[in-house]
């Protein structure tokens, strides 16, 4: 009888062991190498023409270019030396309409295409389901299940991209269409969103932090 309780307890005590191990796994995985805090985050957005646009961006990058009533928004985006390199993470920098949760279609950048991509990955849906704010970093939704790219956001892929200069265009559409998710103009600064996300090597949301809006 008490060979058998010695048993059942070591088998509990096993369970527990695993059960706490798993969740210290989970919080480990998840947990943020560093918070945003750290990184000091400065940013500024300004609307250009095409001469300033492609001035700011330099040799390094191709400026969109704005005709008609088009709008060309100038972002720059800085942070300190991370203090750990992103090993397979990487930063999603949105910049989004409120009115709409739409983002641009169209960026030029000042960096490598190995730093800095454009476009977009169903996994960062995840960022809508966690900050009602950024409701705009995921698909747009038509009715219950049918799910759409809504605009592109940068991937940053080099912590050493800083200082990122960016140029979005706002083509300028009289009346937008509700079946083509993208931001268009005419835009005010006050429209607009900026935000920068840490996503970790695993899609793990790590944090989001709002720069501008």
């Amino acid at each position: 009888m008490r060979q058998r309780r010695t048993r059942l307890v070591a088998a509990v005590l096993a369970l527990i062991l695993i059960v706490v191990s798993v969740a210290a796994w989970r919080w480990w995985h998840n947990h943020p190498p560093y918070g945003p805090e750290t990184l000091a985050i400065k940013s500024s957005l300004t609307f250009v023409g095409n001469e300033q646009a492609q001035a700011a961006l330099g040799e390094l990058g191709s400026a969109p270019l704005a005709s008609g009533r088009d709008q060309l928004l100038l972002g720059r985006v800085s942070w300190q030396t991370l203090p750990k390199p992103l090993d397979g993470g990487y930063f999603a920098l949105f910049l989004i309409d409120k009115r709409t949760n739409h983002k641009p279609e169209v960026f030029g950048v000042a960096a490598p295409q190995e730093a800095v991509g454009i476009g977009s990955a169903g996994i960062e849906n995840r960022i809508a389901e966690r900050y009602s704010w950024l409701r705009g970093a995921g698909d747009a939704t038509f009715g219950d299940d049918e799910y759409r790219s809504n605009g592109n956001r940068l991937h940053v892929a080099d912590g050493k991209a800083s200082p990122l200069t960016f140029v979005a265009l706002f083509p300028y559409v009289d009346e937008p269409d509700p079946e083509l998710p993208m931001a268009t103009a005419p835009v005010a600064m006050s429209d607009l969103l900026l935000a920068l996300v840490y996503l970790g090597p695993d899609g793990q949301v790590y944090w989001a932090q709002r720069l501008q809006g």
